[in-house]
């Protein structure tokens, strides 16, 4: 008779037990879900990010990269007009040296 009540507490704890530890890995669970649910967000958001970031830097880097080519442009172009005056300048700095008094008279 004991053992039946004894048998009969310790079933009735041990089906306490599982129905209290299947409610404790349900929750667990549940937080898992919200933690991967937050990771998705997060990455998600860390994505838009990147891409915002890489568009930004590929627009700066062509803005750059045009004034660069502009910049260039405009030297060559300075550079085109010093050669065609080049000869004229040669011409007068040599045309004052050639004709210039000497300093020592003898």
């Amino acid at each position: 008779m004991i053992l039946d009540i004894i048998g009969i507490v310790l079933g009735v704890i041990a089906i306490c037990l599982f129905f209290w530890l299947k409610k404790e890995q349900q929750m667990n669970f549940d937080l898992h879900d919200g933690d991967i649910e937050a990771s998705k967000h997060a990455y998600n958001a860390l994505m838009e990010d990147f891409t915002n970031y890489e568009v930004r830097t590929d627009r700066e880097i062509r803005k750059i990269s045009n004034n660069v080519e502009i910049k260039r442009i405009k030297n060559e172009k300075d550079i085109g007009k010093i050669k065609k005056d080049l000869p004229s300048i040669i011409r007068r700095v040599i045309g004052h040296i050639e004709f210039a008094k000497p300093l020592d008279k003898k």
